[in-house]
């Protein structure tokens, strides 16, 4: 939610390559009543926007009861806007100028912080025939105890944690294996492979662990969707 039209499209443009799905705002208003009607993962929001301002966004989202993660994005450096941005609820705070990888890892971490906490709230995960267990790490397939690897674990629930994202192979790598230098962009697609083998009905029509073309890789959960 911005109103300089070159970095929306930028932003837009970055976020959207990187597989997510972006909604635009030019100003306060319109930004807090897009914020209202939909349910975002996370809202990235200018200080400095016309009719009003990103800390009254910030509070009245947070008096609102919205509990989506804010990253306030603005040309201000200094402390005090900080920390009144944070003290209003805001979850990050980033200055412009900045690089866009910068942005991106800002973007996944608060993501990321956020989908942990769901997974730790949550004892357990179903879809279709397959039962994950959090707190004790077992998964069972068609109420049968599967063995699984610690990557292919650790993928599973990255998977889950992003339910519905399209992920890169690279990204994939990023955040399960940690870039290793001896590990290869194959490397992932074996272990989607294998996810298949153990947990899906019909391997070679995955239901779940879905190949996006030229892109990567979903993970789905039809029966949640139709709910």
């Amino acid at each position: 939610m911005e109103d300089e039209p070159g970095l929306v499209m930028t932003l837009s443009d970055l976020l959207t390559a990187e597989g997510y799905q972006v909604e635009t705002a030019g100003d306060g208003q319109t930004a807090l009543n897009l914020a209202g009607q939909h349910m975002f993962s996370l809202i990235v929001l200018d200080v400095m926007l016309p009719v009003k301002n990103g800390f009254d966004v910030c509070r009245d989202l947070r008096q609102q009861g919205i509990k989506t993660p804010i990253l306030m994005l603005t040309a201000r450096g200094q402390l005090v806007d900080k920390v009144l941005g944070l003290k209003l609820g805001a979850d990050d705070y980033l200055t412009k100028p900045f690089e866009p990888l910068e942005l991106l890892a800002r973007v996944e971490a608060l993501l990321r912080r956020v989908s942990t906490d769901k997974i730790s709230s949550d004892a357990k995960f179903k879809f279709g025939s397959v039962e994950v267990s959090f707190r004790t790490t077992q998964v069972r397939f068609l109420a049968r105890l599967v063995e699984l690897s610690a990557r292919e674990y650790q993928l599973l629930c990255y998977f889950i944690r992003n339910i519905g994202t399209t992920l890169s192979r690279e990204q994939l790598l990023r955040e399960v294996w940690d870039y290793e230098a001896e590990i290869q962009t194959r490397t992932v697609d074996v272990h989607v492979a294998l996810l298949r083998q153990k947990l899906e009905i019909d391997p070679k029509n995955p239901a779940h662990f879905l190949t996006v073309r030229g892109l990567g890789y979903r993970f789905v959960d039809h029966a949640k969707e139709n709910e």
